[in-house]
Protein backbone atom coordinates (compact mmCIF):
# COMPACT_ATOMS: atom_id res chain seq x y z
CA UNK A 1 0.00 0.00 0.00
CA UNK A 2 1.78 3.15 -1.17
CA UNK A 3 1.44 6.66 0.18
CA UNK A 4 -0.85 7.40 -2.76
CA UNK A 5 -3.38 4.80 -1.62
CA UNK A 6 -6.45 5.62 0.44
CA UNK A 7 -8.37 3.67 3.07
CA UNK A 8 -12.05 4.20 3.86
CA UNK A 9 -12.67 3.72 7.58
CA UNK A 10 -16.18 3.17 8.95
CA UNK A 11 -16.83 3.55 12.67
CA UNK A 12 -20.43 2.61 13.47
CA UNK A 13 -21.24 3.52 17.06
CA UNK A 14 -24.46 3.14 19.01
CA UNK A 15 -25.81 6.51 17.86
CA UNK A 16 -23.59 7.73 15.04
CA UNK A 17 -21.57 6.66 12.01
CA UNK A 18 -18.15 8.27 11.71
CA UNK A 19 -16.15 7.88 8.54
CA UNK A 20 -12.86 8.97 7.07
CA UNK A 21 -10.94 8.50 3.86
CA UNK A 22 -7.28 8.77 4.74
CA UNK A 23 -3.76 7.83 3.87
CA UNK A 24 -2.85 6.29 7.23
CA UNK A 25 0.93 6.18 6.95
CA UNK A 26 1.06 9.86 6.04
CA UNK A 27 -1.70 10.83 8.48
CA UNK A 28 -3.47 12.60 5.62
CA UNK A 29 -7.24 12.99 5.90
CA UNK A 30 -8.96 13.40 2.55
CA UNK A 31 -12.57 13.19 3.72
CA UNK A 32 -14.25 12.90 7.10
CA UNK A 33 -17.71 13.18 8.53
CA UNK A 34 -20.22 12.04 11.13
CA UNK A 35 -23.79 10.97 10.52
CA UNK A 36 -26.00 11.10 13.59
CA UNK A 37 -28.18 8.02 13.61
CA UNK A 38 -31.08 7.53 15.99
CA UNK A 39 -33.92 6.10 13.95
CA UNK A 40 -34.45 4.30 10.65
CA UNK A 41 -32.33 1.75 8.81
CA UNK A 42 -28.54 1.94 9.03
CA UNK A 43 -28.37 1.24 5.30
CA UNK A 44 -29.30 4.86 4.59
CA UNK A 45 -26.35 6.08 6.66
CA UNK A 46 -23.94 3.88 4.70
CA UNK A 47 -25.50 5.07 1.43
CA UNK A 48 -24.73 8.65 2.48
CA UNK A 49 -21.09 7.75 3.13
CA UNK A 50 -20.74 6.10 -0.29
CA UNK A 51 -22.36 9.15 -1.90
CA UNK A 52 -19.92 11.45 -0.09
CA UNK A 53 -16.95 9.36 -1.26
CA UNK A 54 -18.23 9.46 -4.84
CA UNK A 55 -18.93 13.19 -4.71
CA UNK A 56 -15.39 13.84 -3.47
CA UNK A 57 -14.00 11.83 -6.40
CA UNK A 58 -12.22 9.38 -4.09
CA UNK A 59 -13.83 6.06 -5.02
CA UNK A 60 -11.13 5.17 -7.54
CA UNK A 61 -8.37 5.90 -5.01
CA UNK A 62 -9.63 3.45 -2.40
CA UNK A 63 -7.46 0.38 -1.88
CA UNK A 64 -9.02 -1.00 1.31
CA UNK A 65 -11.82 -0.50 3.81
CA UNK A 66 -11.46 -0.77 7.58
CA UNK A 67 -14.39 -1.38 9.92
CA UNK A 68 -14.56 -0.82 13.66
CA UNK A 69 -16.26 -3.85 15.21
CA UNK A 70 -16.95 -3.58 18.93
CA UNK A 71 -17.05 -7.25 19.86
CA UNK A 72 -14.65 -9.73 18.31
CA UNK A 73 -15.06 -12.49 20.87
CA UNK A 74 -11.77 -14.36 21.19
CA UNK A 75 -10.27 -12.75 18.06
CA UNK A 76 -7.09 -11.00 19.14
CA UNK A 77 -6.00 -9.33 15.92
CA UNK A 78 -7.64 -7.55 12.95
CA UNK A 79 -8.96 -9.97 10.33
CA UNK A 80 -9.38 -9.89 6.58
CA UNK A 81 -13.10 -10.11 5.92
CA UNK A 82 -14.59 -13.01 3.98
CA UNK A 83 -17.99 -14.72 4.14
CA UNK A 84 -16.96 -16.83 7.13
CA UNK A 85 -15.75 -13.78 9.04
CA UNK A 86 -19.06 -11.99 8.44
CA UNK A 87 -21.00 -14.96 9.80
CA UNK A 88 -18.75 -15.11 12.85
CA UNK A 89 -19.21 -11.41 13.61
CA UNK A 90 -22.95 -11.68 13.12
CA UNK A 91 -23.05 -14.51 15.66
CA UNK A 92 -21.54 -12.13 18.26
CA UNK A 93 -24.36 -9.61 17.90
CA UNK A 94 -26.07 -10.78 21.08
CA UNK A 95 -23.04 -9.58 23.05
CA UNK A 96 -23.07 -6.10 21.49
CA UNK A 97 -26.56 -5.55 20.04
CA UNK A 98 -26.17 -1.78 19.64
CA UNK A 99 -22.85 -2.05 17.82
CA UNK A 100 -22.14 -5.32 16.01
CA UNK A 101 -25.32 -5.33 13.86
CA UNK A 102 -24.63 -1.92 12.26
CA UNK A 103 -20.96 -2.86 11.79
CA UNK A 104 -21.96 -6.09 10.04
CA UNK A 105 -24.48 -4.18 7.94
CA UNK A 106 -21.74 -1.75 6.93
CA UNK A 107 -19.49 -4.66 5.96
CA UNK A 108 -22.20 -6.24 3.80
CA UNK A 109 -23.07 -2.87 2.25
CA UNK A 110 -19.51 -1.98 1.28
CA UNK A 111 -18.70 -5.49 0.06
CA UNK A 112 -21.57 -5.14 -2.41
CA UNK A 113 -20.50 -1.63 -3.45
CA UNK A 114 -16.73 -2.29 -3.54
CA UNK A 115 -16.35 -6.05 -4.22
CA UNK A 116 -12.78 -5.59 -5.49
CA UNK A 117 -11.43 -4.02 -2.29
CA UNK A 118 -9.84 -5.77 0.67
CA UNK A 119 -11.88 -5.19 3.81
CA UNK A 120 -10.60 -5.52 7.37
CA UNK A 121 -12.39 -5.77 10.72
CA UNK A 122 -10.60 -4.12 13.66
CA UNK A 123 -11.91 -5.05 17.11
CA UNK A 124 -12.44 -2.94 20.22
CA UNK A 125 -12.04 -6.06 22.32
CA UNK A 126 -8.63 -7.05 20.93
CA UNK A 127 -6.64 -4.60 23.08
CA UNK A 128 -8.00 -6.27 26.22
CA UNK A 129 -7.44 -9.86 25.05
CA UNK A 130 -4.50 -10.32 27.43
CA UNK A 131 -6.06 -8.83 30.55
CA UNK A 132 -4.65 -10.45 33.69
CA UNK A 133 -6.75 -13.44 34.71
CA UNK A 134 -7.70 -11.79 38.00
CA UNK A 135 -9.32 -8.92 36.08
CA UNK A 136 -10.79 -10.95 33.22
CA UNK A 137 -12.40 -13.72 35.29
CA UNK A 138 -15.94 -13.60 36.67
CA UNK A 139 -16.51 -15.46 39.94
CA UNK A 140 -19.16 -17.79 38.55
CA UNK A 141 -19.29 -21.56 38.14
CA UNK A 142 -16.14 -22.30 36.16
CA UNK A 143 -17.82 -24.97 34.03
CA UNK A 144 -20.45 -22.44 32.93
CA UNK A 145 -18.01 -19.65 32.15
CA UNK A 146 -15.63 -21.90 30.24
CA UNK A 147 -18.41 -23.55 28.24
CA UNK A 148 -20.01 -20.21 27.30
CA UNK A 149 -16.85 -18.14 26.84
CA UNK A 150 -17.87 -15.77 29.64
CA UNK A 151 -15.08 -13.37 30.61
CA UNK A 152 -14.33 -9.68 30.69
CA UNK A 153 -13.69 -8.70 27.07
CA UNK A 154 -13.69 -4.91 27.40
CA UNK A 155 -14.53 -2.41 24.65
CA UNK A 156 -13.26 0.92 23.29
CA UNK A 157 -9.84 -0.71 23.13
CA UNK A 158 -8.93 1.09 19.90
CA UNK A 159 -9.52 4.43 21.63
CA UNK A 160 -7.85 3.54 24.95
CA UNK A 161 -4.72 2.31 23.17
CA UNK A 162 -4.54 5.36 20.89
CA UNK A 163 -4.98 8.06 23.56
CA UNK A 164 -2.53 6.37 25.91
CA UNK A 165 0.17 6.56 23.25
CA UNK A 166 -0.67 10.15 22.38
CA UNK A 167 -0.73 11.21 26.04
CA UNK A 168 2.78 9.82 26.51
CA UNK A 169 3.96 11.84 23.52
CA UNK A 170 2.28 15.00 24.86
CA UNK A 171 4.04 14.57 28.20
CA UNK A 172 7.37 13.65 26.63
CA UNK A 173 7.38 10.36 28.51
CA UNK A 174 8.03 6.74 27.53
CA UNK A 175 4.71 4.88 27.51
CA UNK A 176 6.35 1.74 28.86
CA UNK A 177 7.23 3.64 32.04
CA UNK A 178 3.74 5.06 32.70
CA UNK A 179 0.68 3.96 34.63
CA UNK A 180 -2.44 5.51 33.13
CA UNK A 181 -6.17 5.70 33.78
CA UNK A 182 -7.94 6.36 30.49
CA UNK A 183 -11.54 7.57 30.44
CA UNK A 184 -13.45 7.26 27.18
CA UNK A 185 -16.62 9.24 27.90
CA UNK A 186 -19.30 9.50 25.25
CA UNK A 187 -22.71 8.01 24.52
CA UNK A 188 -20.90 4.79 25.37
CA UNK A 189 -18.33 5.15 28.15
CA UNK A 190 -15.58 3.04 29.64
CA UNK A 191 -12.52 3.31 31.87
CA UNK A 192 -9.26 1.40 31.67
CA UNK A 193 -6.22 0.94 33.88
CA UNK A 194 -2.97 0.62 31.91
CA UNK A 195 0.56 -0.14 33.01
CA UNK A 196 3.35 0.27 30.48
CA UNK A 197 0.76 0.64 27.74
CA UNK A 198 -0.89 -2.71 28.50
CA UNK A 199 -4.33 -3.08 30.12
CA UNK A 200 -4.64 -4.23 33.71
CA UNK A 201 -8.39 -3.74 34.06
CA UNK A 202 -11.35 -2.16 32.26
CA UNK A 203 -14.93 -1.31 33.13
CA UNK A 204 -16.88 -2.99 30.31
CA UNK A 205 -17.18 -6.74 30.58
CA UNK A 206 -18.70 -9.60 28.59
CA UNK A 207 -20.85 -6.93 26.92
CA UNK A 208 -20.81 -3.11 26.70
CA UNK A 209 -23.41 -2.91 29.50
CA UNK A 210 -21.06 -3.01 32.49
CA UNK A 211 -19.20 -0.13 34.09
CA UNK A 212 -19.81 3.60 33.78
CA UNK A 213 -23.14 5.38 33.34
CA UNK A 214 -23.80 5.97 29.61
CA UNK A 215 -26.35 7.61 27.35
CA UNK A 216 -28.86 4.76 27.43
CA UNK A 217 -27.00 2.11 29.46
CA UNK A 218 -26.77 2.13 33.23
CA UNK A 219 -23.45 0.40 33.75
CA UNK A 220 -22.88 -1.51 36.99
CA UNK A 221 -25.98 -3.13 38.52
CA UNK A 222 -26.76 -5.56 41.30
CA UNK A 223 -27.65 -8.69 39.27
CA UNK A 224 -30.39 -9.31 41.81
CA UNK A 225 -32.28 -6.41 40.20
CA UNK A 226 -32.47 -8.37 36.97
CA UNK A 227 -33.71 -11.52 38.71
CA UNK A 228 -36.33 -9.47 40.54
CA UNK A 229 -37.58 -7.89 37.32
CA UNK A 230 -37.69 -11.20 35.48
CA UNK A 231 -40.04 -12.56 38.13
CA UNK A 232 -42.56 -9.77 37.50
CA UNK A 233 -45.54 -10.54 35.23
CA UNK A 234 -44.90 -9.43 31.65
CA UNK A 235 -41.21 -8.67 32.26
CA UNK A 236 -39.50 -11.19 29.99
CA UNK A 237 -36.02 -11.24 28.52
CA UNK A 238 -36.88 -9.01 25.55
CA UNK A 239 -38.32 -6.28 27.76
CA UNK A 240 -35.35 -6.54 30.10
CA UNK A 241 -32.92 -6.26 27.19
CA UNK A 242 -34.72 -3.15 25.95
CA UNK A 243 -34.54 -1.64 29.44
CA UNK A 244 -30.81 -2.28 29.77
CA UNK A 245 -29.79 -1.10 26.31
CA UNK A 246 -32.26 1.68 25.54
CA UNK A 247 -33.99 2.97 28.68
CA UNK A 248 -31.26 3.17 31.31
CA UNK A 249 -28.32 5.49 31.96
CA UNK A 250 -28.95 9.19 31.40
CA UNK A 251 -32.04 8.32 29.36
CA UNK A 252 -33.53 6.35 32.22
CA UNK A 253 -32.67 8.91 34.88
CA UNK A 254 -33.49 12.13 33.06
CA UNK A 255 -35.21 11.21 29.80
CA UNK A 256 -32.22 12.60 27.87
CA UNK A 257 -29.46 10.48 26.35
CA UNK A 258 -27.44 13.28 24.70
CA UNK A 259 -25.08 14.99 27.15
CA UNK A 260 -25.59 18.34 25.44
CA UNK A 261 -29.30 18.12 26.16
CA UNK A 262 -28.56 17.07 29.74
CA UNK A 263 -26.36 20.13 30.36
CA UNK A 264 -29.02 22.41 28.86
CA UNK A 265 -31.70 20.85 31.07
CA UNK A 266 -29.51 21.33 34.15
CA UNK A 267 -29.06 25.02 33.27
CA UNK A 268 -32.84 25.32 33.08
CA UNK A 269 -33.19 23.92 36.60
CA UNK A 270 -34.20 20.34 35.80
CA UNK A 271 -33.64 18.38 39.04
CA UNK A 272 -33.70 14.97 37.37
CA UNK A 273 -31.02 16.10 34.92
CA UNK A 274 -28.89 17.35 37.82
CA UNK A 275 -29.33 14.05 39.62
CA UNK A 276 -28.36 12.09 36.50
CA UNK A 277 -25.26 14.26 36.12
CA UNK A 278 -24.24 13.63 39.73
CA UNK A 279 -24.68 9.87 39.33
CA UNK A 280 -22.61 10.00 36.13
CA UNK A 281 -19.71 11.87 37.74
CA UNK A 282 -19.83 9.78 40.92
CA UNK A 283 -19.42 6.60 38.90
CA UNK A 284 -16.41 8.00 37.01
CA UNK A 285 -14.79 9.11 40.28
CA UNK A 286 -15.42 5.69 41.80
CA UNK A 287 -13.62 3.95 38.94
CA UNK A 288 -10.69 6.36 39.05
CA UNK A 289 -10.26 5.59 42.73
CA UNK A 290 -10.44 1.84 42.21
CA UNK A 291 -7.94 1.96 39.37
CA UNK A 292 -5.52 3.97 41.48
CA UNK A 293 -5.59 0.95 43.80
CA UNK A 294 -5.18 -1.54 40.92
CA UNK A 295 -2.16 0.35 39.60
CA UNK A 296 -0.71 1.30 43.01
CA UNK A 297 -1.01 4.92 41.93
CA UNK A 298 -1.10 6.48 38.47
CA UNK A 299 1.06 8.90 36.53
CA UNK A 300 -1.66 10.13 34.18
CA UNK A 301 -5.44 10.39 33.90
CA UNK A 302 -6.63 10.84 30.31
CA UNK A 303 -10.03 12.16 29.20
CA UNK A 304 -11.27 11.38 25.69
CA UNK A 305 -14.53 10.78 23.79
CA UNK A 306 -17.30 13.23 22.97
CA UNK A 307 -18.02 14.10 26.61
CA UNK A 308 -14.48 13.73 27.92
CA UNK A 309 -13.09 16.04 25.24
CA UNK A 310 -15.81 18.67 25.19
CA UNK A 311 -17.37 19.08 28.64
CA UNK A 312 -14.86 20.72 31.03
CA UNK A 313 -17.41 20.62 33.85
CA UNK A 314 -17.41 16.81 33.80
CA UNK A 315 -13.62 16.69 33.92
CA UNK A 316 -13.57 18.98 36.96
CA UNK A 317 -16.46 17.37 38.81
CA UNK A 318 -15.45 13.76 38.14
CA UNK A 319 -12.00 14.38 39.64
CA UNK A 320 -13.12 16.71 42.43
CA UNK A 321 -11.96 15.93 45.98
CA UNK A 322 -9.20 13.60 44.82
CA UNK A 323 -6.37 15.90 45.89
CA UNK A 324 -5.38 13.55 48.73
CA UNK A 325 -4.82 10.93 46.04
CA UNK A 326 -2.59 13.29 44.09
CA UNK A 327 -5.09 14.46 41.46
CA UNK A 328 -5.81 18.17 41.07
CA UNK A 329 -7.42 19.84 38.06
CA UNK A 330 -6.50 23.44 37.29
CA UNK A 331 -9.72 25.38 36.65
CA UNK A 332 -8.28 27.84 34.15
CA UNK A 333 -6.36 25.21 32.19
CA UNK A 334 -9.41 22.98 32.12
CA UNK A 335 -11.72 25.73 30.85
CA UNK A 336 -9.23 26.74 28.17
CA UNK A 337 -8.46 23.21 26.99
CA UNK A 338 -11.41 22.80 24.67
CA UNK A 339 -11.18 19.38 23.08
CA UNK A 340 -7.43 19.14 23.65
CA UNK A 341 -4.78 17.92 23.38
CA UNK A 342 -4.00 19.71 26.61
CA UNK A 343 -2.55 19.28 30.09
CA UNK A 344 -5.18 20.43 32.61
CA UNK A 345 -3.70 19.36 35.95
CA UNK A 346 -2.56 21.88 38.54
CA UNK A 347 1.15 22.48 39.00
CA UNK A 348 0.86 20.88 42.45
CA UNK A 349 -0.82 17.73 41.12
CA UNK A 350 1.28 14.58 41.45
CA UNK A 351 -0.80 12.98 38.68
CA UNK A 352 -0.93 14.59 35.24
CA UNK A 353 -4.45 15.10 33.86
CA UNK A 354 -4.70 15.23 30.08
CA UNK A 355 -7.42 15.89 27.52
CA UNK A 356 -6.60 13.89 24.41
CA UNK A 357 -8.83 13.71 21.31
CA UNK A 358 -9.31 10.16 20.20
CA UNK A 359 -8.90 9.23 16.55
CA UNK A 360 -10.23 5.72 16.19
CA UNK A 361 -10.43 6.09 12.42
CA UNK A 362 -6.69 6.81 12.07
CA UNK A 363 -5.87 3.98 14.49
CA UNK A 364 -8.03 1.60 12.45
CA UNK A 365 -6.46 2.78 9.20
CA UNK A 366 -2.97 2.08 10.52
CA UNK A 367 -4.00 -1.43 11.59
CA UNK A 368 -5.44 -2.04 8.12
CA UNK A 369 -2.12 -1.04 6.57
CA UNK A 370 -0.22 -3.28 8.98
CA UNK A 371 -2.42 -6.29 8.25
CA UNK A 372 -2.28 -5.94 4.47
CA UNK A 373 1.49 -5.60 4.68
CA UNK A 374 1.92 -3.04 1.97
Amino acid sequence: MSRADAVLVLNAGSSSLKYQVLRPSAGERMLRGTIEHRHGPWSSAFDRVIAAVDQAGLADQLTAIGHRVVHGGDLREPVLIDDRAVERLEALSDLAPLHNPPAVEGIRHTRRRYPHLAQVAVFDTAFFADLPDAAATYALDRQVTEAQGIRRYGMHGISHEYVARRAAVLLGRDLTELSLITLHLGNGSSAAALRGGRPQDTSMGLTPLEGLVMGTRGGDLDPGILLHLLRLPGFGVDRLEDLLHHRSGLQGLAGLSDFRDLVAAMAAGDRQAARAYDVYCHRVRKYVGSYLAVLDGADVVVFTGGVGENVPRVRADALARLDRLGIEVDGERNAAAGGGPALISALTSRVAVVVMPTDEELAIGLKVVDLLGH
